[in-house]
């Protein structure tokens, strides 16, 4: 089970918190709104009410142990930043940050993000592509007890073909396509004889159970 801390609890971090604790994760809810942690409390480990620009407060959170933070904070720019900063400063080695435009995208990186978060922006590129040149994936209705997944290949994966690892046998996962990195490249169903490289993003489809599994591995 991964642990993440969500920091923000408005209409994204609300449902970022909720998602990641639907997909059995440990979620600790962060907002310095009671209503807000409140309404949140039902969807995550912990719900705290806690005023995350206190620099002492984040440190002692232990935030350096969970496998990433997202910081979602509104739009008052000056709280993000703090928050960033003090989670880099306290060792958090995942911080993903919401921007509100390029310039703060900027300031948060130096601050420590290590992603940038452009809710609007990037929903709209994603509508806008499947209504141009529309994405096969995107069409495959899926029973609610089954997901597709991208996932970076875990290291036991590594160095490895697809045929050795035999992964329709051991966890009941089928690899639909592989998103090479480097060199860039798309390989839709790819063969028995590949080998998986680090850099590999693999697409992949099976019921939830069995995709957690695999998305449990280092």
């Amino acid at each position: 089970m991964k642990r993440f801390a969500v920091i923000g609890l408005g209409n994204f971090g609300f449902h970022a918190a909720k998602a990641l604790f639907e997909d059995g994760n440990e979620v600790l809810a962060i907002d310095s709104d009671r209503a807000r942690v409140q309404s949140i409390d039902p969807h995550c480990s912990e719900a705290m009410v806690l005023d995350a620009t206190d620099k002492e407060a984040v440190k002692s959170l232990g935030l350096e142990e969970t496998d990433g933070v997202i910081v979602s904070t509104g739009t008052k720019i000056s709280n993000s930043i703090l928050i960033c900063l003090y989670l880099q400063e306290a060792g958090v080695k995942k911080i993903l940050a919401k921007a509100i435009d390029d310039d703060h995208a900027k300031i948060l990186r130096r601050m420590g993000a290590t992603e940038i978060i452009h809710p609007e922006r990037d929903m709209a590129i994603r509508v806008s592509r499947n209504l141009s040149r529309p994405n096969v994936l995107d069409f495959i209705p899926l029973a609610e007890e089954f997901d597709m997944i991208q996932v970076g290949a875990p290291r036991e994966f590594i160095g490895k073909s697809l045929i050795q690892l035999n992964l329709r046998a051991r966890y009941n996962v089928h690899v639909i396509a592989i998103k090479e990195v480097v060199p860039e490249n798309f390989v839709l169903v790819p063969p028995a004889d590949y080998v998986i490289k680090d850099s590999d993003i693999l697409v992949m489809l099976g019921k939830s159970a069995d995709i957690r599994r695999i998305k449990e591995l280092k």
